[in-house]
């Protein structure tokens, strides 16, 4: 307890037990095992090529190293900041470790070969897009996946029932709730489709992306080959095949863009209930204890909604700056990009925050259908856009004129007017019967499109 009330952000403070799960992909322990998960698969690889000075490594040996990573611990993270101590080198440090370690192993006849012709972000952009891979798989789209089954479930749940919608924030043709629900899950899941396509990127090329020192020591080897088949097989992601020092992060700004669509459709989501709720069409549940205002007795706050609001909007101005920053480095390779992809887990974290308060926010809300009703009832001219098409239809003259001044006043329109106004329409009984059948309640088009 005492680490969260003494951290300066709320991601690993206040709302720690909502954003731990993170720290498995994103935080400098984390860091540290998939760059070493990277250096072992990588010298495994180059065993399995195979190169003939490592044609003596016992290939037994290979679930001893998998263990460097598998079994990484808080103990081996902390020897590894000691050595960078030294070195001031991050990756560095990682590579000498992995060294250590196999030489407990008896396999140090063979170190030399851990980070064999890399320049460190050869490690870097291999170990970040994986971490980002891998939390996107097992955190995040379980997370926004569970808001848009919940939102899907009301959408059904309330797919009868018809609601007055507001355009300009006026009284507009009506509409059925559970539509109105199921815009957003259309919404998220095209962003979660086209989320789905964008291919991982990754950098393996050495100091300037040409294999330079691997063509020197081996020119027989097809080292471009060998590293799609090491960055697609081994790890799982999509080689950027012309490269600096580093990734170019295009395909990585795409996948920040697209995380941002996906928090601005739920921040509109989040607004459109907040104002739900202010209009009563919504009531909360009550827990009990709970305070809504530290004055005002009675109050019962949209909070959860205003906090996802909130967490989201940081979040997306994360994402902003980094598919902005990212793609954009001097010449063959500025350090920008190091300090920046240390935060890429931070706006993830409060998109997190942000998806669990709307999940909290929607299992308090209970429908108030009888204000629902009530704002139908009170707003019969509505349904003059129905009345005047049909009267289009039938070749009435200047119908939405003639409906235009019947409802374009500061008087209420109500369903006695609106009947009166179809008596003295020069039209069959049989459309008048057309016309009477419309109300407000019943005039909302269709749900299944």
């Amino acid at each position: 307890m005492l680490n969260a009330l003494t951290a300066i952000s709320p991601v690993d403070g206040r709302y720690r037990n909502t954003t731990e799960k993170l720290a498995d992909y994103f935080s400098e322990q984390a860091l540290i095992r998939y760059r070493i998960r990277v250096e072992v698969e990588y010298f495994i690889a180059l065993c399995e090529l195979p190169l003939p000075q490592l044609a003596g490594v016992d290939r037994e040996r290979f679930e001893a190293l998998r263990k460097l990573y598998t079994e990484f611990s808080a103990a081996d993270a902390e020897r590894v900041k000691l050595i960078e101590a030294t070195t001031n080198h991050d990756v560095k440090a990682v590579e000498y470790i992995v060294k250590e370690k196999m030489e407990a192993l008896g396999l140090g006849a063979w170190q030399e070969f851990v980070h064999f012709g890399l320049t460190s972000q050869d490690v870097n952009n291999t170990a970040i897009p994986l971490s980002i891979k891998e939390a996107l798989t097992g955190v995040y789209y379980p997370a926004v996946e569970q808001v848009r089954d919940q939102i899907a479930a009301f959408a059904e749940e309330w797919r009868t029932v018809p609601m007055l919608a507001r355009t300009h924030g006026q009284p507009a043709s009506p509409t059925m709730l559970g539509k109105e629900f199921m815009v957003f899950v259309e919404r998220i899941e095209k962003q979660l489709a086209l989320l789905h396509d964008i291919a991982v990127p990754a950098k393996f090329g050495g100091a300037t992306g040409n294999f330079n020192a691997h063509h020197a020591a081996y020119p027989s080897i097809d080292w471009a080959a060998f590293a799609d088949r090491f960055v697609g097989e081994k790890l799982g992601l999509c080689r950027s095949h012309y490269t600096t020092q580093i990734e170019h992060y295009d395909n990585l700004a795409a996948i920040f863009d697209n995380l941002h669509r996906i928090d601005t459709i739920l921040v509109d989501f989040a607004r459109d209930m907040w104002t739900y709720i202010s209009m009563e069409y919504f009531k909360q549940r009550i827990k009990a204890g709970e305070v809504g205002s530290s004055a005002m007795p009675h109050k019962v706050n949209p909070i959860d909604f205003e906090n996802a609001e909130g967490n989201f909007g940081l979040a997306g101005a994360l994402y902003a700056h980094l598919s902005a920053k990212l793609p954009v480095s001097r010449l063959q390779r500025d350090l920008t990009d190091s300090t920046v992809l240390r935060n890429v887990g931070v706006p993830m974290a409060h998109t997190l925050i942000a998806l669990r308060s709307l999940m909290k926010g929607m299992g308090k809300l209970i429908l108030n259908r009888e204000a629902i009703d009530r704002d139908l009832e009170a707003n019969w001219a509505v349904v003059a856009e129905g009345i005047q098409t049909i009267l289009r239809r039938e070749g009435f003259p200047k119908p939405y004129e003639a409906l235009k001044a019947l409802t374009r006043t500061n008087t209420r329109i109500t369903a006695e007017a609106i009947a009166a106004f179809i008596e003295t329409l020069a039209v069959s009984e049989e459309v008048k019967r057309e016309l009477r059948a419309l109300s407000p309640a019943t005039y909302t088009g269709i749900y299944n499109k």
